[in-house]
Order: C-alpha cells, then sequence, then structure tokens
C-alpha cells in the first residue's frame, strides 16, 4: 500500500480493526519515510453479479433496486429503517448464496417474496401485487388466501 502523502511503498499495518459486522477490516497504516498515518479498508470482492431481466436482457445486479421496492411495499408500516436494510442485507446473502454468475429477476422477486411474508404480510401484499401484476380482484384475492391459509 503505497503513501498518499508521499507515495513511498514502504507502510506498516498499526491497527486493524473489524467492521461492518466483520464484513470489512478498517487498517491503520503509518508511513516509514514521512510518518504520517493513514486509514484503508478492506472488504471481500464480490462476484460479479448480472440479473437476466424477463426480456433476456442483462444488467449489473443493483442492491438499491431491490431496497427501494421493499421501502414502497412498507410504505405507512411500523417498520424501520434499520429493519429494512438487515432484511435486504438476508435478500443479499441469500442470493450470493446461490453462487451463480448470472440469475434471473424472476428468483430474485421470489426470493424478495418469500422473505417478506415473514417480516410484514401487508407490505407482502403490497411487493406481490406489484411483482405478480395482478391483472384483477380475483387474482388479487386468490394471493390473500394463500396467505391466510399458511
Amino acid at each position: 500500500m503505497n503513501c498518499p502523502y508521499c507515495d513511498d511503498a514502504n507502510t506498516r499495518v498499526v491497527d486493524s480493526r473489524p467492521i461492518d459486522d466483520g464484513k470489512s477490516i478498517r487498517r491503520r497504516r503509518q508511513c516509514d519515510i514521512c510518518k504520517k498515518r493513514f486509514t484503508t479498508y478492506e472488504k471481500v470482492e464480490a462476484l460479479p453479479l448480472l440479473v437476466i431481466k424477463k426480456d433476456n436482457s442483462r444488467e449489473p445486479y443493483d442492491r438499491a433496486k431491490i431496497e427501494q421496492g421493499i421501502f414502497r411495499s412498507c410504505h405507512k408500516r411500523p417498520v424501520s429503517v434499520d429493519q429494512i436494510k438487515s432484511l435486504v442485507d438476508e435478500i443479499e446473502a441469500t442470493i450470493y448464496n446461490l453462487e451463480e454468475r448470472e440469475i434471473s429477476s424472476s428468483i430474485i422477486g421470489e426470493i424478495v417474496m418469500d422473505k417478506l411474508k415473514g417480516f410484514d404480510p401487508v407490505a407482502y401484499v403490497r411487493f406481490a401485487s406489484v411483482y405478480r401484476e395482478f391483472k384483477d380482484v380475483n387474482t388479487f384475492m386468490d394471493e390473500l388466501k394463500k396467505l391466510l391459509d399458511s
């Protein structure tokens, strides 16, 4: 690691601490030449993940899209931002644990709905109504019946 002040390569780690629940490491370093200290962060590099859309086009996975959908479905619900972030972390972990380079948007949608079902039933129905593109009241009622039966 080169020093950001003098660009010398002789730096050493003074202190290391885990951050983000052990998912990253914060390192304090000191340059052996100019003696200045600086901080670096290490994070596991995730495999690039492509999402296969309904029209078979591909785009890079974007966590923000899942967050936005869940935020919309939880609108005016007694759910905190931290709870939503935690749910998205859980969903993202499930997606990455599949260890696929490409994943269908329909699989992601099903994972989100599965997690939302136990998280908040109203948010689940809201998300499902948009995701499954309910055409009429009957399909909406069928989904509600499934939810009540389980």
